[in-house]
């Protein structure tokens, strides 16, 4: 969970070696999220952000919540953005011709009904100006069984939210929410994601999911999911129908002990980026993802014991009282400004396998 907000951005591409953002449009974020503008949280908008703007997205933002510090501290201060002011805020960008040019939308966390039909409401009027306008929702519901939000806005999402992304970075527990499938194995990956394709979204990504019981994955890994469908335009006698494929890749990445607040939001930022690149496969794409997020989660576990050994905090024992659980918390803040090289050069650590049809 990151940051509410709402941003522009536009594209002057790096020179890194294994980037080839060939992207002039500006980018819209809106990331409302537990945390946007923080003080020493790297979780929401600054998570989203500093990517994006690494790889040359030029990033304008409107936080709908300013907080203190992201809410897995227990404890923050701050204001929420209500929906009726972020529709505000977009009208006066419009009026001023700032959003003129916007290639992508890019949404995490949203609290409320009202804030999501905002939302709403804003990638309508963005798809009706520009229909090339893409879609990056992240529909941060919950995690390990745990909503984060009320849980009528499932239905919001399915009924109104789907049909307008382009891609969905969700979840397990999000991917089982939306679409009623338990997953315990591949083919019911593959059959939610299908789902999920019905529902109007191309292109599904599976941030984390673990098998209870799969031969591929050992007890200390998590896999990570890609779906596209590609729409297939048929002429037999005369007549046109249409069709569709489905192209499918899977990988699995090591498991870190503990938990890291941020990963969600910078994996939407970096999958936004990689899969505006129309030069690589969507298997090359899910390898990048991979190796960058899981060199950035290394770097902060190494960073966070070392913090914690300081301290002479043990991170493996459960905290004896609230202070050291807040410590341990600080002490996993992402190293995302140490991890600029891997954002801009990710590493080719894993390898995604093909699925076969089912």
């Amino acid at each position: 969970m990151g940051t509410s907000t709402y941003a522009l951005c536009s594209d002057t591409l790096p020179t890194a070696s294994s980037s080839s953002f060939q992207n002039e449009d500006d980018v819209v974020i809106v990331h409302a999220c537990s945390t946007n503008t923080t003080f020493i949280s790297d979780v929401g908008n600054k998570a989203a952000a500093f990517p994006l703007q690494l790889l040359g997205f030029d990033v304008d933002v409107i936080n709908s919540v300013q907080f203190s510090n992201h809410t897995g501290y227990g404890s923050w201060e701050g204001e929420v953005l209500q929906g009726d002011m972020l529709l505000k805020l977009v009208d006066g960008m419009d009026e001023n011709g700032l959003k003129d040019e916007t290639g992508h939308i890019l949404t995490g966390y949203i609290g409320s009904e009202s804030f999501l039909r905002a939302v709403v409401t804003i990638v309508r009027k963005m798809k009706a100006v520009n229909p090339q306008v893409r879609y990056v929702c992240d529909p941060v519901l919950g995690d390990i069984g745990k909503f984060y939000v009320p849980e009528q806005l499932v239905k919001i999402y399915k009924d109104e939210v789907l049909p307008l992304a382009d891609v969905l970075t969700p979840n397990q527990f999000e991917v089982e929410q939306l679409t009623g499938v338990r997953i315990e194995n591949i083919n019911d990956a593959q059959r939610a994601c299908g789902i999920l394709h019905d529902l109007g979204v191309p292109l599904v990504l599976i941030t984390s999911i673990i098998f209870p019981t799969n031969a591929q994955q050992s007890q200390d890994s998590m896999g990570v999911f890609a779906s596209e469908r590609f729409m297939l335009q048929n002429v037999s006698c005369g007549i046109e129908t249409e069709s569709y494929e489905d192209e499918q890749r899977i990988l699995y990445v090591p498991k870190m002990p503990g938990q890291f607040t941020g990963t969600g939001d910078i994996s939407a930022a970096l999958w936004l980026a990689l899969t505006a690149d129309s030069t690589s496969s969507l298997a090359q794409k899910l390898e990048q993802l991979a190796g960058t997020m899981n060199a950035i989660v290394e770097r902060t576990y190494q960073a966070s014991l070392e913090k914690l050994q300081k301290q002479g905090i043990s991170s493996l024992e459960e905290p004896k009282d609230e202070a050291t659980r807040k410590r341990i918390v600080r002490s996993r803040e992402m190293q995302l400004i140490q991890s600029a090289s891997d954002i801009l050069n990710p590493p080719l650590r894993f390898q995604a396998t093909k699925i076969s049809e089912r």
